[in-house]
């Protein structure tokens, strides 16, 4: 895991939305028949270490939407296997300006300004990727000041990793030190000032941040 240690690797970030039916239900969107992908900038990426997320908090409510994120280690090739492009794996967060997305969808226009902001992708610590199967083995979520706010499963989602990597390598293409936000389960809501996150894998906390909102 070395390579890809620090974060001046990350090439490309890939997110995908509406991949666990009961988020897409509580969002009141409609349950996607493939893959709907979206990009946040590398910029977007920082680490949850403990140190304070500055986010903006002069556009309405900051969402959080805890997700696995997928490490890319090889080019894609078609046929390839999940397990043989994964290298490594972690809990991160996809930060949605929910307001300002809400009049963006209104008006059809793209996503950028509502998922592509400084630090609207923060992640915890890369682990070993034990292969998909292992995966499943697990439970993935969210604490907010000591409280359980999401918590979700690879078995739950509309698209699985093979799905995932396939579509993405196929359609945008994937190579090492690309990342994959794989998609939120339910439980979603609004950032506070001063929140205290703690993303968990397996019961165990790989990252945490406090949030600062600034006007």
């Amino acid at each position: 895991m070395n390579e890809f240690a620090s974060f001046q690797n990350i090439r490309n970030v890939y997110c995908v939305g509406r991949n666990y039916r009961l988020h897409a239900a509580e969002m009141g969107n409609e349950v996607p028949t493939s893959p709907m992908l979206f990009t946040k900038p590398t910029h977007a990426v920082v680490p949850l270490d403990g140190r304070p997320v500055l986010l903006p908090g002069a556009f309405g409510s900051v969402h959080y939407e805890a997700e696995l994120v997928l490490l890319i280690g090889k080019a894609y090739e078609p046929g390839m296997k999940a397990d043989d492009l994964i290298v490594g794996f972690t809990v991160g967060l996809d930060l949605t300006l929910r307001d300002v997305q809400d009049k963006l969808k209104a008006k059809g226009q793209p996503w950028l300004a509502a998922k592509g902001f400084r630090s609207s992708a923060p992640i915890g610590r890369w682990m070993a990727f034990p292969g998909e199967a292992a995966l499943s083995e697990a439970d993935f979520g969210l604490r907010i000041n000591g409280r359980e706010a999401q918590r979700g499963n690879v078995r739950d989602m509309v698209f699985g990793l093979q799905q995932l990597v396939e579509f993405t390598g196929k359609h945008y293409g994937l190579g090492p030190g690309d990342v994959l936000f794989t998609g939120t389960p339910q439980g979603v809501g609004a950032l506070q000032d001063g929140d205290m996150l703690e993303v968990r894998w397996n019961e165990e906390s790989v990252g945490t941040a406090t949030i600062k909102l600034e006007a």
